[in-house]
């Protein structure tokens, strides 16, 4: 088993409960970690046997942009879905975090978590 991580992938969308969230947009931040065999890979050196994380990234930013969302949970649910529809992954977790979210306050990001399985899909 193995873990491939993609850290702080960087999109800008129109997420949000707000109007003004959907009209203006925001950046938003996301990390995934894919749980899978590497052990051919590994041995290999040839990425047919891997999870190719350039058409992963690819995969997120299409599903991202795809519709707006009011909740980071449904965003979230949504990528990992795909993800796992697509690609011979056990488990993932997903975090998207929201850059200066429209809270009266000082926070960085707001950020959920969600661990799925092909099991959560069928």
């Amino acid at each position: 088993m193995g873990i491939i991580r993609l850290n702080n992938m960087t999109f800008y969308g129109y997420h949000g409960v707000y109007d003004f969230e959907k009209e203006q947009g925001a950046n938003f931040e996301i990390d995934l970690e894919l749980f899978t065999t590497l052990s051919k890979s590994s041995n290999s050196d040839n990425i047919e046997d891997t999870i190719n994380y350039e058409e992963v990234y690819e995969l997120v930013k299409k599903e991202f942009g795809s519709k707006s969302y009011f909740l980071l949970e449904k965003l979230a649910n949504s990528i990992s879905r795909s993800i796992l529809k697509e690609y011979k992954i056990e488990k993932l977790i997903i975090r998207v975090r929201k850059i200066d979210a429209p809270i009266d306050g000082k926070v960085d990001s707001v950020e959920i978590e969600l661990k799925r399985k092909k099991a959560d899909y069928v």
